[in-house]
């Protein structure tokens, strides 16, 4: 198992465990945090922004123009802000620590 790190709006460190192949929207769900993912991961929304730690955000793949498109229009955004669902666990990825934003924004409500 992948340790995974999400720091909640009031700074509680939340420890869950992901399994390789999901992405962290998925691990995020079935761990019961709260990110929402309104569009269940078929990049139509950025509901599921997450910002990623300074020190991992170099570790991951860069983001593809879709996501970088959808991220413009997320609450937040940061020069480390990423979508959970383009996010796809590997084993390099344990303590991968990402932060919760305060709000979603949904444009499709």
């Amino acid at each position: 198992m992948i340790k995974i790190f999400f720091i909640d709006q009031n700074d509680n460190k939340i420890e869950v465990e992901g399994i390789e192949g999901l992405s962290l929207l998925e691990v995020a769900h079935k761990n019961k945090i709260d990110l929402e993912g309104a569009c269940e991961g078929s990049l139509a929304c950025s509901t599921c922004h997450v910002v990623v730690d300074d020190d991992w955000y170099p570790k991951l793949k860069k983001p593809k123009e879709e996501e970088e498109d959808m991220l413009d229009l997320a609450f937040g955004l940061t020069k480390t802000s990423r979508l959970g669902c383009q996010i796809i666990i590997t084993k390099e990825m344990d303590g991968l620590t990402v932060m919760l934003p305060s709000a979603t924004r949904n444009i499709k409500n």
